[in-house]
Order: C-alpha cells, then sequence, then structure tokens
C-alpha cells in the first residue's frame, strides 16, 4: 500500500477554497503515483497560527463547506484524505481536529487534539477528552493523532496495544522543535511496531517558523522524508514485512504491565 504526505509552504495565509485547490492538486499527483491515502498538516484548513478571533470565525461543524468540499474532493478523486481543521463542537467549543475521509467521501475518523501545546492551543481549543479510536480501513488498522499527541508515549502506546499498524499525525512542528521529527517520530513507530505518518509544513506564520521534515516511518527505518520545501512525499507500505519486525522487536508483547501499572494512574 502507498500512502502520500503533503509538506505545505506556497499556500500559506490565504483562503480556503485556495487552499482546498491546493490540496486537490497534490491529492491527484498523490493518485497518478499510485497512493490509495493522502495526509495534509494540522489545522490545514484554516491556517494555526492566526489568532483566536480569526479561528473561531473560521472553524466549521464537520457538515461544514469546507469538510464536504473535502469529502467531495475524496470521492471524485478516488484517494483517501485526512486533513487538519478547526472544529466548531456540537457542544459549542472549538477544537483542534483531524478526519479521515475515505475514497468514497465517507468520514471514517474524526480526532481532536488532547494535548494542547501552550497557549497558542489553550487559548483557541477545548481539548479532546476520548481516546483515539483505531478503525479497520483497506483491510488494515489505522489510528490518528494531532502534533503534541505524538509527544507523549501513552497514546502512542494504547493505540499500538489496540492493534494498530499505521498511525497518521497532522502537525505544525515550528522551530526549534527539530528534534521531534527527526528523532521522537521514528522512535515512537519503533517502540510500537508501527508505520507512522507525519505531515508537517515548511513556511512561516505569524513568528513561527515551521521546520519541515515530514516523514513516513517504518519501525525500522525511515521510508521517506521531506526537507524544508512544499512537496509531496510517497512510500509504500510492506506489511508483511512489519509483522516480521513485530516478532524480532516484540515490546508489546514482552510488556508486564503488572510491575508498573502505576504509571498510567494517579501516583
Amino acid at each position: 500500500m502507498k500512502i502520500a504526505v503533503y509538506q505545505s509552504g506556497s499556500d500559506a495565509v490565504i483562503d480556503k477554497p485556495t487552499r482546498i485547490a491546493c490540496l486537490a492538486q497534490r491529492a491527484r499527483e498523490a493518485r497518478d503515483a499510485g497512493a490509495e491515502l493522502i495526509i495534509a498538516p494540522e489545522m490545514y484548513l484554516t491556517g494555526y497560527n492566526i489568532g483566536r478571533d480569526r479561528i473561531i470565525q473560521q472553524s466549521e461543524r464537520l457538515s461544514g463547506e469546507s469538510l464536504s468540499a473535502v469529502a467531495d474532493m475524496a470521492r471524485d478523486i478516488g484517494i483517501a484524505i485526512v486533513i487538519g481543521f478547526g472544529e466548531l463542537g456540537e457542544d459549542g467549543r472549538n477544537y483542534n481536529a483531524c478526519a479521515l475521509f475515505d475514497k468514497t467521501g465517507k468520514r471514517r475518523l474524526l480526532h481532536r487534539k488532547i494535548q494542547l501545546f501552550g497557549d497558542l492551543d489553550r487559548t483557541c481549543f477545548a481539548p479532546g477528552n476520548n481516546m483515539p479510536l483505531v478503525i479497520d480501513w483497506n483491510g488494515i488498522k489505522v489510528a490518528m493523532l494531532i502534533c503534541y499527541d505524538v509527544e507523549f508515549p501513552e497514546l502512542v502506546r494504547s493505540i499500538a496495544l489496540k492493534g494498530c499498524d499505521l498511525l497518521l499525525v497532522p502537525t505544525a512542528q515550528m522551530a526549534p522543535f527539530d528534534r521531534i521529527a527527526e528523532m521522537m517520530v521514528p522512535v515512537r513507530a519503533m517502540e510500537n511496531q508501527l508505520f507512522l505518518a507525519y505531515a508537517n509544513r515548511c513556511d512561516q506564520e505569524g513568528e513561527l517558523n515551521y521546520v519541515g521534515k515530514s516523514v513516513i516511518c517504518a519501525p525500522w527505518s525511515d521510508l521517506a522524508r521531506a526537507g524544508d520545501q512544499d512537496c509531496l512525499i510517497i512510500a509504500d507500505l510492506d506489511f508483511d514485512a512489519l509483522e516480521k519486525s513485530r516478532k524480532e522487536f516484540p515490546y508489546l508483547r514482552d510488556r508486564r504491565p503488572e510491575s508498573y501499572f502505576g504509571l498510567l494512574g494517579d501516583v
């Protein structure tokens, strides 16, 4: 199975229709290269560091016009799409969210960022409080996290224990945190024995410089990695090799939770 990551840059600080058009162009390129799924960055539809007022103004319900356009895009182009956006929840709260639409345009997954990052997130969003779902998609088990979420090993491990094969992570990783993309993300893939796709930006937004370095990881190596330019990266995921790796590195099987159960409790 081939998947693609869209590292965005040239479409920064522009309107939603233009962002959607840029994504559609990349989605066609990914499909033509044989990819079954494309992942766009965190808060792709609106921008991320644009201030609370603009975030609130541009956030949408799940039935909103822009998300409907992305669903139509997935169906018309024939590729699954993961997109980051500001969600106006039915509870009236605003969430930093991402959704997976399959190639029929059906929304299969929704994730609300659990670990909010500093005032940038906390002044604009409520935290998601539901553990990430793991679903069957195209014969594999898939889950999503957003940016800072993946830096908490408990979240990724909980997904791995549910049998996740492929973890999709839209992000807006900025300087000076380059080592997250360079070091921590590959380690998450290895210690949990799953594929991990990390989709970042490579532009500037206000005082934030996004570092790029998007990556698609296997437990044993990086399969594709971007530099600091707007681009599409594509990798072929070998699930037979993943099963072999899980036997050679049986971290999940060899866990002894009875010896450290308190680590995840209120201690």
